[in-house]
């Protein structure tokens, strides 16, 4: 299979809207129906998922249980924060308890003393998604991150391999509700649902995300440029016509709701490899996967204590070509 290369982080410029009726993802599924309360468009998570999920919980808890942090993990450091390359299958919790250890050996190393740090997780990643992960030494940088992550000032990029029906597009803009279904799984609902109630007691919020087609089946995308969008109001009527192909998409999240990604990549017909949870291949080409293959990239935001523009990239993983 020929390597591409990522080509490098574009600016994105405003969409061209087309916004077009999306129905969705086909028959063989139940869908929940509780009147009263909006309906899911995404499928339900497939029986295969729990036993799977569950070894992975019980890999992880083992993994995390031994794992330590070194300074080749560091990729930023300052006297307020510190930005690390998370690995997959370790908890995000493991990473900050990590941590104090990492700066405690490098200050002993110094010969210098320090009083005890105060460490924030600023974001959170997935337990199998790898990639960049900050964390904060201050309550003043800890808040003022909260708020720029609340409020979409953090940009950021992902990396994810997906396998499904080729897309026709270059890049897409979709739009749609998200919420927790009345049996707890996250889903994708509707836009016109966005503010509804739903079995829980919470409501459905806004989700968006951008993508761009780096590669299908190894080949760079010759998809036309144009960026479309999808405002999803129904099912998706996705159907898979010839064989699966493996798709290396890149992705702008626009919010940031659980599961953002993993889930607008179903939607879209494109799961990512090895997302068993969201229908994704639990085995392709002869190869078992433990964990999703999706890399947190890059994160860029307003340093919240000296206001100058910082980017963080984190190494990309092996399974996606190297620049």
């Amino acid at each position: 299979m020929p390597v591409c290369s990522l080509p490098s982080i574009p600016s994105i410029s405003p969409p061209s809207t087309t916004v077009f009726r999306s129905p969705f993802m086909a028959a063989h599924h139940h869908y929940d129906s509780l009147d009263n309360y909006p309906v899911p468009l995404s499928p339900p998570l497939p029986l295969i998922s729990k036993d799977i999920e569950l070894n992975r919980a019980m890999s992880a808890s083992s993994k995390s249980s031994l794992f330590s942090l070194s300074r080749s993990d560091v990729l930023h450091e300052d006297e307020w924060l510190i930005a690390l390359n998370k690995p997959q299958g370790v908890y995000c919790e493991t990473i900050l308890s990590s941590v104090q250890s990492l700066v405690n050996d490098c200050v002993c190393g110094s010969g210098t003393q320090s009083k005890k740090t105060e460490f924030h997780l600023a974001n959170r990643l997935d337990r199998d998604t790898s990639g960049v992960i900050l964390v904060t030494k201050s309550h003043k940088a800890a808040a003022k991150l909260v708020k720029a992550f609340t409020y979409h000032k953090v940009k950021k990029t992902y990396i994810a391999s997906c396998v499904g029906q080729a897309p026709k597009w270059k890049k897409m803009t979709i739009k749609s509700g998200h919420g927790r279904s009345k049996f707890g799984a996250w889903r994708v609902y509707a836009a016109k649902d966005v503010g509804r109630t739903l079995p829980g007691g919470s409501s459905v919020r806004d989700m968006e995300t951008l993508f761009e087609v780096l590669s299908i089946n190894g080949d760079q995308s010759n998809q036309e440029s144009s960026e479309i969008d999808i405002v999803v109001e129904e099912k998706s009527s996705v159907e898979l016509v010839g064989n699966k192909v493996a798709v290396l998409v890149r992705a702008y999240p626009r919010s940031g709701r659980t599961h953002q990604i993993r889930l607008h990549c179903q939607y879209l017909g494109i799961p990512v490899k090895g997302d068993v949870k969201y229908e994704g291949v639990y085995e392709w080409n002869g190869r078992v996967y433990d964990g999703h293959q999706l890399h947190a990239e890059s994160l860029s935001f307003e340093h919240p204590v000296t206001g100058s523009s910082i980017v963080i990239n984190a190494p990309l993983p092996s399974w996606a070509p190297q620049g």
